[in-house]
C-alpha cells in the first residue's frame, strides 16, 4: 500500500500535519509512504517508520514545482493520496482514494482543521519520530543535570518577537532562588543565520549554565533535545509547535498572529499573548520585513505569570 502525502512548505503547519500522518501510519501497518514538502520542513520526516522517499519542493516560476511533482510520481499507483495543500495536479494521478484540505469553519485551530481530512472527531496530536543518532546527540548536547529551560527568541518576522532583554529578566527570574526552576540550565535554540538577533541573550546567561544549541541543530535534533528539556519558553514560530510535540510544558509568547488559529497544540500548552489586540497592533503601512517588534505590551510579569500557572497545572497533573 503506498501513500503520497504532500504538506506545507512552512514548518509550523508541516509538523501540525503529523498527527494526521501518524494516524494512517497507525492505521495501516504496511503502509509505504512518500513525502512532498519544502525544504525547510524535510528533515522534519526522515524518521518515518514506512517512509521511502522525500521530494523536496523548491517553489519555481510559474508553479512548476508542481508540474515537477507530477512528472515524480505519475508512474505509481497511489493507494492514498493526502494533498494538504489542495494542489489540483493530485487529480491527475493515478490513485485511489484522494483526500485534501476541507474549507475552514471560522476560527478553527488549524490541527483541528488538518484532522477534518480524515476524521472529524480525532485531533491526533503532532508528533515527530527519531532515531538513534538524534537521541545520543540530544544526550550528549543535554546531559542529565539540573532541569533545562528551553529558549526560543526567534521567529521568521521581527514584528513576532519579544525583546532579547525581556527574555533575559524572564530566565532570571523562573532559574533564579525563587523561581519555578531554581538553578536550571538555560538552552537556547535558533538558526545559525538568527544568531545576530540574540547574542546578547546568549552573554546575559551564565556560561556554567547555558547550552547554546543556535546553528548547531536540523530540527529532528532540536526535537530530541527539546524532549529532554523542562519547559519551553517562546515566540510564535515553528520551534514553538516543535517543543509541544515533544510533550514538554510549552509556553508561547503571541502579538501580531492568531493564538485562535496557531497557539500550540497538546496538554502541557499555554499562552500569553500582548495587551494589544489583533485589531490594533499593526502600525499604519505595517511591513513586516521591516517592522520593529510589535510584542512590547507584553510585560515580563505576563510572561512569568503564565510560565508559573503551566508549571503549576503541569506538576498537579503528575500528582
Amino acid at each position: 500500500m503506498k501513500m503520497l502525502f504532500i504538506t506545507s512548505t512552512r514548518v509550523g503547519d508541516a509538523i501540525l500535519s503529523t498527527g494526521l500522518l501518524s494516524k494512517v501510519i497507525s492505521d495501516n501497518s504496511n503502509i509505504k509512504i512518500t513525502i512532498a514538502c519544502g525544504p525547510a520542513a524535510a528533515p522534519l520526516f526522515r524518521c518515518v517508520p514506512g517512509l521511502e522517499r522525500i521530494i523536496v519542493l523548491d517553489k519555481m516560476l510559474f508553479s512548476l514545482h508542481w508540474l515537477r511533482l507530477w512528472v515524480l510520481c505519475i508512474g505509481t499507483y497511489w493507494d492514498i493520496v493526502i494533498d494538504l495543500r489542495n494542489a489540483p495536479v493530485t487529480y491527475l494521478l493515478l490513485r485511489g482514494n484522494r483526500h485534501g484540505v476541507p474549507r475552514s469553519t471560522g476560527l478553527e485551530r488549524r490541527v483541528e482543521r488538518l484532522a477534518r481530512v480524515l476524521d472529524p472527531e480525532f485531533v491526533a496530536e503532532p508528533i515527530l519520530w527519531t532515531d538513534e543518532n538524534e537521541e545520543s546527540l540530544a544526550h550528549k548536547l543535554i546531559p542529565n543535570g539540573e532541569p533545562v529551560i528551553a529558549v526560543g527568541p526567534t521567529a521568521n518576522w521581527r514584528a513576532k518577537t519579544w525583546r532579547s532583554e525581556n527574555f533575559s529578566e524572564l530566565i532570571r527570574r523562573l532559574s533564579g532562588p525563587h523561581g519555578i526552576l531554581p538553578g536550571s540550565r538555560i538552552a537556547i535554540f535558533g538558526r545559525d543565520d538568527e544568531r545576530p538577533m540574540v547574542f546578547n541573550l546568549i552573554s546575559d546567561i551564565p556560561e556554567e549554565r547555558r547550552i547554546d544549541l543556535v546553528g548547531n541543530l536540523d530540527l529532528l535534533q532540536a526535537y530530541a533535545c527539546l524532549k529532554r528539556c523542562s519547559l519551553y519558553v517562546g515566540n510564535d514560530s515553528g520551534l514553538m509547535h516543535l517543543a509541544a510535540a515533544s510533550g514538554i510544558p510549552t509556553l508561547a509568547l503571541f502579538g501580531p498572529t492568531p493564538d485562535l488559529l496557531y497557539a500550540p497544540w497538546g496538554d502541557y500548552t499555554s499562552v500569553v499573548r500582548t495587551k494589544a489586540g489583533m485589531e490594533e497592533i499593526f502600525p499604519e503601512k505595517f511591513d513586516h520585513r521591516a517592522s520593529d517588534s510589535l510584542m512590547d505590551s507584553l510585560s515580563v510579569e505576563m510572561a512569568e505569570k503564565g510560565a508559573n500557572d503551566l508549571w503549576r497545572r503541569f506538576k498537579e497533573s503528575k500528582e
